[in-house]
């Protein structure tokens, strides 16, 4: 069994698709970051990083429990428990690898911090700031959509097949209308979502923490 700690946010929503897609029995622990529950001592010991998602899994190696956070070592974790999902050689668990950094280091941190400057600036922030902050940023994730743009438009996936790259990504861009870009401006981008929504775990996975 394994214990899912998370709340409605694509960085929880990563690992409740990857959990439905492996096929893992979890318990579902909604941990609300608005009111600070993620600072909590027993949380913390968690996850030292005080953040969500985090799971621990009662049945790790050597039927130990373990704990996991940081959503690329628990989406890696998750893959290799199930033997699925990372690519099932050499070149293609690299081809994951390379894009699932990509996402978890680059798209994602960028989508955050457009959130901040368009959404939880202080009312008393410098203007000037915030401006530059909002533009910086809405250029920058153009830019990186544009990326998984291009190597949409020539593959199916991600990787060479669907992968945890694929499932960290689909989150943010299912939030591509509060973000503030278009899907028709990126056709390979939007058969990929399109042909993802229809998957079975994915919807599943979106719906937690319901």
């Amino acid at each position: 069994m394994i214990d899912l700690y998370t709340c409605d946010t694509p960085n929880g929503k990563k690992v409740s698709i990857a959990l439905e897609e492996c096929g893992f029995v979890y318990n579902i622990h909604k941990v609300d970051i608005r009111k600070g529950e993620q600072h909590q001592p027993a949380y913390r010991k968690i996850n030292p990083n005080q953040k969500i998602p985090a799971i621990v899994d009662h049945k790790g190696p050597s039927e130990k429990s373990i704990r996991v956070f940081e959503t690329g070592a628990i989406l890696q974790y998750l893959a290799g428990k199930s033997g699925r999902f990372l690519g099932n050689e050499e070149v293609t668990k690299l081809e994951c690898l390379q894009w699932l950094t990509f996402i978890i280091t680059g798209l994602a941190p960028n989508f955050v911090q457009l959130y901040h400057f368009n959404n939880q600036a202080p009312g008393k922030a410098n203007k000037v700031a915030v401006d530059y902050g909002q533009k910086r940023y809405a250029e920058e994730m153009q830019r990186l959509v544009g990326v998984l743009d291009f190597r949409l438009r020539e593959f199916e996936f991600l990787g060479k097949t669907y992968t945890i790259a694929d499932m960290a990504a689909y989150p943010w861009i299912e939030r591509h209308e509060a973000f503030g870009f278009n899907l028709e401006d990126f056709v390979g981008v939007k058969n990929w979502f399109n042909r993802l929504s229809k998957r079975s775990a994915i919807v599943r996975g979106m719906g937690v923490p319901s």
